[in-house]
């Protein structure tokens, strides 16, 4: 605009652009300089809601998987659940479900996603689903020796789904915290090295010559030294109301289930009761919806409750559950709360060889079932793996699978589709930059046990070749080294909006 067409503009007109442009100008110096600090700026809010919503099946009796061969069961002992967990900053919104199955593959999550964003509008690679890992629930997943559940397999996907809007119908101004405890005395690496020639081998597993064995029974004087270490963390996220009523834990260990009858929600059951009555979420004061106790699996894909150097220990699934919420409540204590954090999530996806039999094994393994088991039935670990080698000869070359990192506040969560060892979950948390962090398993699909290269070379049952265990031996570095990239992604995004400290 040049100053004779200026000066045909009224001055009223004038002052008015004049003000537009200061205006403009120091909004766009308060966005380079970040958020606003000062005392009129608007309080930032921070809201979750948690629901559990009942996921027990409607129709008995149904398949359990989680064995190497296939049963039912008609009995329930306890109630199943997705227990669920919404988050909102103001600017992103995530939700957590976490639901008593042994594993659920990735088109029943990203269905129970699909659904889920038409009741709620949040984003799919918004939504973390993962699966506890109780073998006592209803399969959705055909596996070794086990078939699935049809009407289970539709009806699961809807009640995820609901029970995450009915998390996000309870939202409301709150609070969070997190800390780390610790729980040695349930998590033991269950994989040994063996004497040469004292492993358990099986025909049709792509392995010979095993040197690794899982479980090799109490204080077996073949077995040599355990083949990695444990993670005995018990890591918490506390989220309460603003005046103190607890909302939710989610917390996260790395044992297999403990064993308990089906249909049960195993430990993570109890856990998830236990840790409401530890806190006294019932006797808050303070009106709101029920409290909800989430336990996420950890990385147990080499762990479980057996400490087999020693003599045997008598634990059941409700001490597991005890102890693991003891754990819990311990680190609760210990927390600091903030009224508002950052949340960020970030969703990749990795594509990944699979191991496939060759042509010639194919063959000797359909020749080995038409003889063996004429009627499909697998009856024998022996006849499991020749069925898997047959189905695997049939799945393509590469294989998609979904990672996740999430940052709540100073808080890294890793989620993958494995069974991961305690090795790997502990270098995550070691590398991540974010302290602490934890993984969670067998999240947003099933993808089998992550065994790391050296494991492969050991052979033994998680490194046998089945739909349990499917992608290539150099898996496990690919996607540690693609969840601690997402990690230091989330890290550093909204890295200068500091947490809301709560007031004593």
């Amino acid at each position: 605009m040049n100053r004779d067409t200026c000066r045909m503009i009224p001055l009223g007109t004038r002052r008015t652009i004049l003000l537009g442009a200061v205006s403009l100008v120091l909004l766009v110096a308060a966005g380079r300089a970040g958020p606003a600090r000062g005392a009129d700026a608007p309080e930032r809010v921070l809201r979750a809601g948690a629901h559990a919503i009942d996921v027990t099946p409607q129709k008995l009796p149904v398949i359990v998987n989680g064995g190497m061969l296939e049963r039912t069961c008609s009995k329930v002992v306890d109630p199943l659940h997705a227990r669920c967990l919404v988050l909102d900053d103001g600017t992103t919104t995530i939700a957590f479900a976490v639901v008593d199955n042994c594993v659920i593959p990735r088109p029943i999550m990203d269905r129970a996603k699909a659904i889920a964003r038409e009741k709620t509008g949040i984003a799919e690679d918004r939504i973390l689903i993962s699966a506890t890992h109780c073998h006592s629930a209803p399969s959705v997943f055909g596996a070794l020796g086990s078939g699935e559940n049809p009407e289970y397999v539709e009806y699961l996907p809807g009640r995820i789904a609901e029970g995450i809007a009915q998390a996000q119908e309870n939202l409301e101004p709150a609070r969070v915290g997190w800390a780390v405890g610790k729980d040695p005395e349930n998590v033991f690496c269950r994989r040994f090295l063996m004497k040469p020639g004292t492993a358990r081998t099986c025909r049709f597993t792509g392995k010979e010559n095993d040197r690794a064995q899982m479980n090799p029974g109490y204080q077996n004087p073949n077995a040599v030294e355990r083949t990695g270490p444990a993670d005995t963390d018990v890591s918490v996220l506390a989220v309460q109301s603003r005046g103190g009523r607890p909302i939710a834990v989610l917390a996260n260990y790395s044992t297999h289930y403990a064993g308990a009858p089906p249909l049960s929600a195993d430990y993570f059951g109890v856990f998830a009761r236990r840790i409401g009555e530890l806190i006294g979420a019932d006797a808050a004061g303070e009106a709101g919806p029920p409290f909800v106790g989430i336990m996420t699996n950890g990385t147990s894909g080499d762990a479980n409750c057996c400490d087999f150097v020693n003599p045997r220990r008598e634990f059941t699934y409700k001490t597991v559950g005890e102890d693991t919420a003891q754990a819990a409540f311990k680190a609760c204590k210990t927390i600091r709360y903030y009224d508002w954090v950052p949340i960020v999530m970030e969703e990749a996806l990795l594509e990944l060889g699979v191991r496939k039999p060759s042509p010639e094994e194919t063959a000797e393994a359909k020749a080995y079932l038409a003889e063996h088991v004429p009627d499909g039935k697998p009856k024998s670990t022996t006849d499991v793996y020749a069925r898997e080698t047959v189905i695997l000869s049939e799945w393509p070359e590469r294989r998609q699978i979904k990672l996740q990192a999430i940052r709540i506040g100073g808080l890294g969560i890793a989620a993958m589709p494995n069974e991961v060892f305690g090795s790997t979950g502990l270098a995550i948390k070691e590398q991540s930059p974010l302290k602490p962090t934890f993984s969670i398993e067998l999240a947003n699909g099933y993808a089998g046990y992550l065994p790391p290269p050296e494991q492969h070379t050991l052979g033994g049952y998680t490194t046998w070749r089945a739909r349990s265990s499917c992608l290539e031996e150099q898996a496990e570095p690919k996607i540690r080294a693609k969840v601690l990239k997402l990690l230091g992604n989330v890290a550093g995004r909204r890295a200068d909006e500091k947490p809301t400290l709560s007031k004593p």
